[in-house]
């Protein structure tokens, strides 16, 4: 199972519906007793200019950005390959619009 921790972009397999893609790792603190499920956000390269975005350039990712909108819980076998680390000024700006999508801002 692959390592993956929070702020890191991983090329994950969501299936046949949402292809493969990078995404954003928001929940995986996985001990023992825990289902082994990580929790992401879509990286895209097809802004829409929704409040919900977060348009971002990483080293490594196509020009796009986050959409707190499309967030994913996934098993973690799913997890292809580590992409990108974003840095926590970048982390944050994902984190505020995912509270504000989740009504907790």
């Amino acid at each position: 199972m692959p390592n993956a921790r929070r702020g890191e972009v991983w090329q994950i397999d969501f299936g046949m519906a949402a292809k493969v893609r990078p995404a954003l790792v928001f929940g995986c603190d996985i001990a023992d007793e825990d289902r082994v499920l990580v929790t992401v956000v879509y990286h895209t390269t097809a802004l829409r200019g929704s409040r919900y975005e977060v348009p971002m350039t990483v080293p490594g990712l196509e020009q796009g950005g986050f959409d707190a909108q499309s967030l994913y819980t996934v098993p973690a076998s799913k997890l292809i390959r580590r992409r990108a680390v974003l840095n926590p000024a970048q982390l944050k700006q994902v984190e505020d619009k995912l509270k504000l999508w989740l009504g907790l801002a």
